[in-house]
């Protein structure tokens, strides 16, 4: 069955991207007279973040003349293809590894930690990108640093503090309700996408299970031990926040595309991440500002942090035939007018330090610059595939179908289904 299965996906690889190679080139890279092909794929998905890597590809192209990109920005595809590309052993020649530079891609990535820019990397990035050995997996074009995102116009007019503390996260909530009587949503979902849930329980995942000493399961979420009823709270706080309507009455139903006109109207309180609304927010209501925050601690005496790492990032395929014009590439882009012109032009923070970039949130990142970046839960201490069960189960809860304690139950049936298979 295993090599039926494999024969397949080298099928799908042959259907799904021969079609978009010439009888000179290949998916992996290629030459034709004396110009090379680079392939480059990535996750960016928004008009304003293709177009900032497009520039410093026409940039590089220009100063590079014998070095074409091709560059593949296929959106929601993207896992997918890169999976097919994985079995076939046909990867890009540059690849977003999209948080995932480790612990799925780090067999087929070059080592780039001989590069210049690496004294430059931003240390926050190190367990992200770097093993234990020093190996370097990807450069990353720039960071998140995901908390909760709010309305600082809204806020201010309802003299509320950004909350500090799950606590004064609920509070702050039915302050919103309170004040906005009725025309106001103290935290938006976005909930026909599961993903919307994923979100919330992933960065809250980590406040209630890893930064706080007394409350760490790393140890056993990492051997498999870990017991669910420990992850609880969270269902428990999501359904209180529905009980109490602190959440959009269309929660399972509204659509990602609403939220920046329903923000830019001051009908939102709260998001969970969405840390790249702010300029989108901005063009259509200039006189609505938003902010964000590191995530509130939910035990005593621990401290906020970022939820983060690698946001957009650019590998080198390990059998590339074309690694040095790859590397070059990236050596090119780790100059600090580039560095700032991608960081600015998709309004995140840079991944480098040799640069200071202004973007919207500037003033928000300098002001909680000492806070800690940990990285996505899933990412860590999940088995891959487990983003999906952890999403759907907050449109079932929701929804009325599962209890809180029958989610922690889901969660912990998934975990171990998955643990097993790997």
């Amino acid at each position: 069955m295993r090599g039926l299965f494999k024969a397949l996906l080298l099928a799908a690889a042959v259907s799904t991207f021969g079609s978009g190679c010439s009888n000179d080139e290949t998916s992996g890279g290629g030459s034709n007279g004396d110009k090379v092909t680079l392939t480059l794929f990535s996750t960016v998905t928004n008009e304003k973040d293709q177009e900032t890597l497009k520039n410093v590809i026409k940039k590089f192209e220009q100063e590079n003349p014998n070095i074409d990109i091709k560059e593949n920005l296929p959106a929601n595809e993207y896992e997918g293809m890169l999976r097919v590309k994985m079995a076939a052993n046909d990867m890009p020649d540059l690849f977003d590894t999209h948080g995932w530079a480790i612990n799925r891609y780090g067999e087929y990535v070059e080592d780039l930690s001989d590069m210049n820019w690496v004294k430059d990397l931003d240390p926050a990035l190190n367990q992200i990108l770097k093993d234990e050995s020093g190996k370097l997996y990807a450069y990353p074009l720039n960071q998140a640093k995901d908390g909760l995102t709010y309305n600082e116009t809204l806020l201010e007019e309802y003299g509320i503090e950004p909350p500090k503390t799950f606590d004064e996260f609920m509070t702050a909530l039915e302050t919103i309700k309170k004040k906005g009587k009725g025309k106001v949503t103290p935290l938006w979902f976005a909930g026909s996408d599961k993903g919307a849930f994923g979100q919330y329980f992933d960065q809250f995942a980590t406040p209630l299970l890893i930064t706080d000493d007394k409350n760490n399961f790393q140890k056993e979420l990492l051997d498999g031990s870990f017991d669910w009823s420990n992850y609880t709270y969270l269902p428990e706080k999501l359904l209180e926040m529905q009980d109490k309507g602190l959440l959009n009455e269309d929660v399972l139903t509204a659509q990602n595309q609403q939220i920046t006109d329903l923000m830019a109207q001051n009908k939102i309180g709260f998001i969970v991440g969405g840390g790249m609304l702010g300029p989108s927010v901005e063009e259509l209501n200039p006189k609505v500002k938003l902010g964000v925050i590191p995530m509130p601690v939910i035990h005593e005496g621990d401290e906020p942090s970022w939820i983060g790492g690698e946001r957009h990032t650019l590998a080198v395929w390990k059998d590339s035939k074309m690694k040095e014009e790859a590397k070059k590439f990236i050596e090119f882009i780790s100059h600090p007018d580039l560095v700032k012109e991608i960081a600015e032009g998709t309004s995140l923070p840079a991944g480098l330090t040799n640069t200071e970039a202004e973007n919207y949130y500037s003033d928000f990142y300098e002001k909680y610059k000492d806070v800690k970046v940990e990285p996505y839960f899933d990412r860590i201490y999940l088995p891959s595939g487990m983003w999906d069960p952890m999403g759907a189960s907050g449109q079932e809860l929701l929804s009325g179908t599962m209890s809180p304690k029958q989610v922690s139950k889901k969660m912990g049936e998934e975990y171990k289904r998955l643990l097993e298979q790997k």
